[in-house]
């Protein structure tokens, strides 16, 4: 059969984040007429705040074990990968002019460390590309088959891609405001909860004052049978970083559970017990233990906060001390809230569209990014997920396109 002509057919998209736009750039790649709407007085905001520490686009990691970082999403995130892996993604940001790099914990960056710079040429192709980015544009709901958006304005696309990220940063524009919308039409909505998010600890007035602010480094992590090793940060309120955030889901489930989670904390991971035994059986000598852990236990001033602030005192034998170093427990007494929280969970629900990424209860209506009920830890595997299902979306809506077309002719 031969292609459709789909230049006569539009295509609404909600939401200029990296999803939105990454289906945009498909659609319009195929001759589709695309409108991206952004509530934002300009778009991909968050996609911009997210690079100013470094823009983690992706990582090398090997397929079976990049796939495992999405949990029960895995099945989906495996065929929204096959669409489009790491390698295209590497391979797209260097037809922007954004060669990239694997950093040495294999998370892979732009060289321009920036997503100012990608942005900026991503924004200039989608205009050549015939691409219509209307900002401020607030997306209300539907009446009948046309999407209504708050300025009192309509639209009746032939097809609808909603990509308006989940409810993280909302002061950026993911709110989550979408959900009773959807909620009204029959699609499945699971609650938005914070992922990626930091978690509270009841640290004495004496820690705060000398540790928060600084960093764990180098130490393990352990919940639920699972161990990370990485950095975390003490903050006033308790900890964050990376290697908290690759455990959050299930301490936060833990917290809802049972009104708090108990994290063990490993300040040595790199010797053993044994090992640490040997070190801090030389004595203290006329070292306070302060220096005595410093010295022997090789222990930063952060560490050594945080292991007098937990209860009970610090045991004076080498086996016992040892043993605490590599086993600090933690109560976590709660997380924090989606306002600070880097990602989502929840959201619509997998079960509620088709590979495709349409909507059951909405044929012609495609999800795609955080507004589905997925989450990853970060290090790449969000900004991956959400270019990847934006692609899946956007073909999803071309096969819709070509379904719907009269045009179709034998080839």
């Amino acid at each position: 059969m031969a292609s459709p002509d789909t230049s006569a057919r539009t295509v609404s998209i909600i939401g200029a984040g990296p999803a939105g736009l990454m289906a945009a750039e498909i659609l319009a790649r195929a001759g589709v007429a695309v409108t991206v709407h952004e509530r934002m007085p300009s778009p991909a905001r968050k996609f911009l705040l997210a690079g100013r520490g470094g823009l983690n686009l992706t990582h090398s990691e090997a397929q079976a074990a990049f796939l495992s970082r999405y949990g029960p999403a895995e099945g989906a995130a495996a065929d929204w990968l096959d669409a489009f892996s790491p390698d295209d993604l590497i391979a797209w940001a260097g037809d922007l002019g954004q060669t990239t790099f694997v950093g040495s914990s294999g998370r892979v960056f732009p060289r321009a460390m920036k997503a100012s710079p990608l942005l900026r040429a991503w924004l200039a192709r989608l205009a050549e590309l015939g691409v219509v980015l209307k900002t401020r544009s607030y997306w209300t709901g539907w009446s009948g088959e046309a999407l209504t958006f708050e300025d009192g304005s309509a639209e009746t696309p032939d097809a609808v891609i909603l990509a308006t990220g989940g409810a993280s940063w909302p002061r950026l524009g993911s709110d989550g405001s979408w959900a009773p919308l959807l909620e009204a039409e029959g699609v499945p909505v699971a609650p938005l909860r914070p992922s990626n998010a930091g978690f509270n600890v009841d640290w004495t007035d004496i820690l705060i004052d000398r540790a928060a602010g600084q960093a764990l480094k180098a130490v393990a992590l352990t919940f639920g049978g699972q161990t990370i090793r990485g950095e975390v940060m003490i903050t006033r309120y308790g900890i964050e970083g990376g290697a908290i955030y690759a455990l959050s889901s299930a301490l936060r489930e833990a917290i809802a559970r049972d009104g708090s989670a108990v994290l063990t904390l490993d300040l040595r991971p790199d010797l053993s017990e044994a090992a640490l035994v040997d070190r801090l059986v030389q004595g203290r000598g006329k070292d306070s233990m302060t220096n005595h852990l410093r010295k022997a236990g090789g222990l930063s001033p952060a560490a050594i906060a945080v292991l007098r602030d937990i209860p009970g005192e610090i045991p004076l034998g080498a086996e016992k001390l040892a043993r605490r170093i590599k086993g600090v427990r933690l109560k976590l007494t709660g997380m924090q809230g989606l306002d600070r929280a880097i990602s989502s969970a929840g959201g619509v629900g997998l079960e509620a569209v088709n590979p495709s990424l349409m909507l059951t209860a909405r044929p012609g209506v495609f999800v795609a990014g955080e507004m589905l009920d997925w989450e990853a830890p970060t290090g790449g595997y969000l900004l991956q997920a959400s270019f990847a299902s934006g692609v899946v979306a956007a073909n999803g809506a071309l096969d819709w396109l070509n379904a719907k077309s009269p045009d179709k002719t034998p080839a």
